[in-house]
C-alpha cells in the first residue's frame, strides 16, 4: 500500500502528533508498505529516516516561517510549493491521511480529490483547551473558529480517525456527522520497552532503593494542568521524605513550578528533568514507580500508553484520553479534579506496595495487548484497506 501522511506538526518537535506519525510509519514500512510523509520544513534540521536519504526520497518538507511562541518552537508551513505539487503528479498512492484540518490539510484534500483516493483524517487536538496558543485572538473566538473549522473538514473525509472512543462523542456533539469515525489509538515502539535500566537511572539520579518515585512526564503549558497537578503533589512530598518526584519536560509553566517547589522548600526532593532522549526517556519511566497524570486536554495521551508498558499504575484526573487508557482500580487510579482527592489517590499507592505492583502488573499486561505500534499499525491498515474499496465501490 501506499500511503501519503500530510502533518502541520512532525519532527523533530517531540509532540504527540509527530510522535503518532512516526509510530505508524516505522510498523507501516516495517510489514512493507510505502509512507510519504508531507510536513514543514525545520530550520537547521536534516531528516534522519533512511527513508528520507534516498534518491526518491521518501519525506517532503513544504517551506515554512520559523516562528516560537510561549517557549514553544513551531515552523508554521506555507502549504504550496510548485516542486512539491510536480512530485505529488507523479506519485502513485493509494490512501491520503491528513494529521490537520488546515495549511496542509488542505492540501491532502486537494490531492486526494485530484487523485480520487480517500482522504482519512485524524482528529488528534480537542481545539478549545490549546486556544490560548493563539495570539491576539480571544480564546472563545479561536475556539469557536478551529472547532467549526476542524467539523466541516471532517464531514468532508471519507474516514476519521479519533485517538479513544470518549473523543467521538464530543466530536459528534460538535457538529461531526460523518458516519465512519473509528477509534485507533497510537501504539508504542516495542523497542521502547524493552531493557530498561532502572538501577542505573535511579543512580545517576540520587534515588535510593527505599524511595519511591512519582513521575510527570509532560510539556510543561497550561493545558496541561501542571500547576494543579503539583500543589496536590506538594503535601504527599511534606509527609513523606521517602518519596521524590521527577518533572520531565519543558514549557512556559516550568518558572511557576520550580517557585512553587521553592516555596514549598522542596527542592531535595523535586527532579527538574528537561526533555531527554527517548532512550534516557524510557530509563527514566523505568526509574519511577507512579505516574501522575492531570491533563484534562488529551485524545489520548501517549505518555500514558507508554508509562503503563513500562508497568508504571497510573493516578490521572478522570477526563478524556486518561479514562480510556487508565482502568479505575485494575491499572491505576481516576478521581476528580480536586486537589484533596488526588492527593490521597497517589497517596493510597505511596503507602501499598502491594496494590501498587499490583496495578503495576496489570498496567502492562493490558499495555502489551492492546498499545503496541504492531497492534495499532494492523487496525489502521485494515481502516486503509477498507476506506479504498468503499471508494472505489463508489460507497460513502
Amino acid at each position: 500500500m501506499r500511503i501519503a501522511i500530510f502533518t502541520n506538526n512532525y519532527l523533530p518537535n517531540p509532540f504527540g502528533v509527530s510522535m503518532s506519525i512516526e509510530s505508524f510509519r516505522k510498523e507501516f514500512e516495517r510489514l512493507g508498505h510505502t509512507v510519504y510523509i508531507f510536513a514543514p520544513a525545520f530550520k537547521g534540521y536534516i531528516d534522519e529516516n533512511e527513508n528520507a536519504c534516498l534518491s526518491d526520497s521518501r519525506v517532503f518538507r513544504y517551506l515554512s516561517i520559523d516562528l516560537k511562541f510561549k517557549d514553544i518552537r513551531f515552523p508554521i508551513v506555507i502549504p504550496y510549493s510548485y516542486r512539491i505539487g510536480r512530485i505529488l503528479e507523479e506519485l502513485e498512492i493509494d490512501v491520503i491521511h491528513s494529521q490537520h484540518p488546515n495549511l496542509l490539510g488542505w492540501q491532502a484534500k486537494r490531492w486526494a480529490k485530484k487523485k480520487n483516493v480517500p482522504l482519512v483524517f485524524t482528529w488528534h487536538t480537542l481545539y478549545d483547551q490549546y486556544a490560548h496558543f493563539v495570539p491576539l485572538v480571544p480564546e472563545k473566538i479561536a475556539a469557536w473558529w478551529a472547532i467549526g473549522n476542524a467539523v466541516s473538514y471532517a464531514n468532508k473525509c471519507d474516514q476519521v480517525i479519533v485517538p479513544t472512543k470518549s473523543i467521538k462523542k464530543i466530536i459528534n456533539d460538535w457538529g461531526v456527522e460523518n458516519k465512519n469515525i473509528v477509534a485507533i489509538p497510537t501504539g508504542v515502539e516495542e523497542s521502547f520497552f524493552e531493557n530498561p535500566e532502572r538501577e542505573t537511572m535511579r543512580k545517576q539520579l540520587e534515588i535510593s532503593d527505599d524511595e519511591i518515585v512519582l513521575l510527570l512526564m509532560s510539556r510543561m503549558t497550561a493545558e496541561k494542568n501542571v500547576q494543579f497537578l503539583v500543589r496536590s503533589v506538594i503535601p504527599i512530598l511534606k509527609k513523606n521524605k521517602k518519596v521524590k518526584f521527577i518533572l520531565a519536560g519543558e514549557g512556559i509553566e516550568l518558572p511557576q513550578l520550580r517557585k512553587m517547589i521553592a516555596e514549598a522548600q522542596l527542592e531535595n526532593q523535586v527532579i527538574f528533568q528537561g526533555i531527554a532522549s527517548r532512550e534516557v526517556t524510557k530509563n527514566i519511566y523505568a526509574a519511577s514507580d507512579i505516574f501522575v497524570y492531570a491533563s484534562k486536554s488529551e485524545t489520548q495521551g501517549m505518555i500514558i500508553s507508554e508509562a503503563m508498558c513500562l508497568g508504571l499504575p497510573v493516578v490521572a484526573v478522570n477526563a478524556t484520553g486518561a479514562k480510556d487508557l487508565v482502568t479505575n482500580h485494575v491499572t491505576g487510579l481516576l478521581v476528580d479534579e480536586n486537589r484533596d482527592a488526588f492527593s490521597a489517590a497517589v497517596k493510597r499507592l505511596v503507602d501499598d506496595e502491594e496494590l501498587r505492583n499490583k496495578f503495576s502488573q496489570n498496567a502492562k499486561i493490558i499495555a502489551l495487548e492492546n498499545y503496541t505500534s504492531e497492534i495499532c499499525s494492523q487496525e489502521m491498515l485494515e481502516v486503509y484497506k477498507n476506506v479504498i474499496e468503499r471508494k472505489q465501490r463508489g460507497l460513502k
